[in-house]
Parts: C-alpha cells; sequence; structure tokens
C-alpha cells in the first residue's frame, strides 16, 4: 500500500537503508550518484542514522549496524508462531538431517523466520529477515493454497509471477491447478522452481478459525530426495510436525 502523503524525508532515509542492505559498504559520493539525492542531504541522514547505531563508518564507507539484528530478533521473538514453531523446526532438521524452514507471508512475499539445520543440509541463500516471491516455494504455495481467492489475486497482480528456473509457475492458470492439487494433498511441492537441483517438501500451519498463519517445510538436494520420498516419506514427517505447532497454538 502507498502512503497518500509520503514525508520525502523518512522516504530518503530508508532509500539509503535499503541501497546500504542491497550495494554493502557504501561512501557518500556512491550513494549520492546511485540514488540521485546530494551529497549534503546523504551525509546528513547517514550520520543521523550513525548516532543512533543504525550505521557504522568504517574507512569511508558506511555499512548497516547490527541494532537492526536487535529490532528483526525482537519481532520475531514476539510471534507466537515463531516461539511455538522454533522446536518443532529444528526436531524435524535432525530428524531428517536436511535444512528446515519456516515461513510467512506478509506484504504479499513469503518471509523466512527460522531455519535449521540438520547433518547433512547443504547451505542454501536463505536466512531469517529473507524475502521471497511466494509462487516459487512449496513454503509459499503451501501458504497461497489456504488464502482467499481474492488475496492471491492481489498478490499475483502486485508482485507477478517471476520465473526464477524454467521449472517456476509462469501463468494464473498454472498456479491455480497447482494449488487445487495443494488442497487437495494437505502439502505443497517444490521441484526446483526457486533453485534448479533442489527439492521441497512444505504444510501450511492453520488456525482453529482456518487462518494460514505460515508453513514448515523441508528442502534438499534433488539427488538425496526420490520420488518415493518427495510423495510418501517427506510428507508424513512435515505434516506431523505442522500439526503438532497448531496443536500447541491453538490448544
Amino acid at each position: 500500500m502507498d502512503a497518500k502523503h509520503p514525508v520525502r524525508t523518512t522516504e530518503k532515509t530508508l532509500l539509503l537503508i535499503e541501497q546500504l542492505m542491497e550495494a554493502g559498504p557504501c561512501g557518500v559520493t556512491e550513494l549520492s550518484n546511485r540514488l540521485d539525492i546530494g551529497k549534503s542531504a546523504v551525509h546528513n541522514h547517514l550520520t543521523t542514522l550513525q548516532s543512533h547505531g543504525y550505521v557504522l563508518k568504517t574507512d569511508g564507507e558506511y555499512r548497516l549496524g547490527l541494532k537492526f539484528l536487535e529490532i528483526g530478533g525482537h519481532i520475531r521473538k514476539s510471534m507466537e508462531l515463531y516461539e511455538v514453531a522454533e522446536p518443532e523446526v529444528k526436531s524435524l532438521a535432525a530428524e531428517t538431517g536436511e535444512l528446515a524452514n519456516l515461513l510467512v507471508e506478509e506484504r504479499g512475499l513469503g518471509v523466512y523466520l527460522m531455519r535449521a539445520k540438520g547433518d547433512d543440509a547443504v547451505d542454501l541463500d536463505t536466512y531469517a529477515g529473507l524475502r521471497t516471491n511466494l509462487h516459487t516455494t512449496a513454503l509459499g504455495k503451501a501458504i497461497l493454497a489456504n488464502l482467499p481467492k481474492s488475496r492471491v489475486e492481489e498478490i499475483i497482480d502486485h508482485r507477478g509471477l517471476e520465473q526464477k528456473t524454467p521449472k517456476s509457475i509462469g501463468t494464473r492458470e498454472e498456479l491455480y491447478d497447482v494449488l487445487d492439487d495443494v488442497r487437495e494433498r494437505g502439502y505443497a511441492i517444490d521441484d526446483g522452481e526457486r533453485l534448479e537441483g533442489l527439492r521441497c517438501l512444505a504444510a501450511p500451519v492453520k488456525a482453529s478459525s482456518g487462518e494460514v498463519l505460515g508453513a514448515i517445510s523441508v528442502s534438499a538436494p534433488a539427488s538425496r530426495v526420490s520420488d518415493e520420498d518427495l510423495y510418501e516419506a517427506l510428507p508424513e514427517r512435515v505434516l506431523s510436525a505442522a500439526n503438532v505447532v497448531e496443536l500447541n497454538i491453538n490448544y
């Protein structure tokens, strides 16, 4: 949602923060050129952020400070879903030996709340706080399948259906067919749709009202996940973990 009366000063500060997140350490001149904001204004914003611990300066370059991690950690800790799901996600990772994940939807994107690594887990590009398109992940499809169709339409209109790999869903018709299958099975599958060579299976976590709160998944290299694993062994484990979380949240 766009603000009706945006505050330009705040917008500039946020642009600087996002640019530092994307580009890494930068100097005033580089940030000024990247964002088309005057050097003096950039410097003033940065020094204000620095005085509050949000930005650090080293050798003439500015980078984001750990103050953001403190805020993110506080937000995550305050979420009931995270508190209840954390032990189950860790247990799922230990049981399967693979990477287990917890994701929620916010503003039409999936946001990873946590991941836990089993003994054989691959180290992917995911981390707590990473945002991703919902239609390219098993986690996201598990959530989309349990949202009202009107909300799914809003998300597609706003976020599109970007294809991360040749296997990514690219049309509304294909997405709705897949979501029908997810609802019928009770779980979602990602077979190389976000990262080639990776297979994932996810189950939704729902409140007693039926509202979807998030999703739990297991991810592993395709070389280690056979079709039998994907359609028989893994579903039982992931569905069981999601069920335990639901029971603990609802009762």
